[in-house]
């Protein structure tokens, strides 16, 4: 049996992506961003069945959540939070992500978020021990579609 392993160059930097938003048609490329993750996750119901002690479980849905660290630039967030706060309008939004490390034979993967939906966030913040202002935004996502995948690396056949 062939010892095959993963080539060190295919992992793909956590620092070369890009991050753009798009907020009623107008598209930012957010480069002040310094940390995203976005989350799926299956809704369950516990089904009891009969004639086994344990429980099964049935998938119902799902939800999507998210979170991303900027470097407080830009106010693009906070003009959200204050349109609601003023008007009541929730705006919603899409996040397109994509990672790309040319010395990865991966390729490309870009993932888009769409339905983006602030939870909340800072507003102001200073700091006289630290370095820079940042802006955590927590959202949650109502769809999301994977457009370009990441290519089968050799050996995974």
């Amino acid at each position: 049996m062939a010892n095959i392993t993963m080539n060190a160059k295919d992992a793909i930097s956590a620092k070369l992506a890009e991050c753009y938003v798009t907020i009623e048609n107008r598209r930012f490329l957010l480069m002040q961003a310094k940390d995203f993750e976005a989350k799926f996750e299956k809704t369950k119901k516990e089904i009891n069945i009969l004639g086994q002690t344990g429980a099964g479980n049935k998938s119902t849905g799902w939800k999507g959540t998210g979170k991303m660290t900027i470097y407080k630039n830009t106010s693009i967030f906070d003009e959200i939070m204050e349109r609601y706060k003023n008007t009541g309008e929730d705006v919603y939004f899409e996040t397109q992500i994509t990672n790309e490390d040319p010395t990865s034979a991966a390729g490309i993967c870009t993932m888009v978020f769409i339905g983006c939906n602030i939870d909340g966030g800072v507003l102001a913040a200073f700091d006289v021990d630290g370095d820079f202002l940042e802006q955590e935004i927590n959202f949650t996502f109502e769809d999301f579609s994977n457009p370009t995948k990441f290519l089968q690396l050799a050996g995974m056949q």
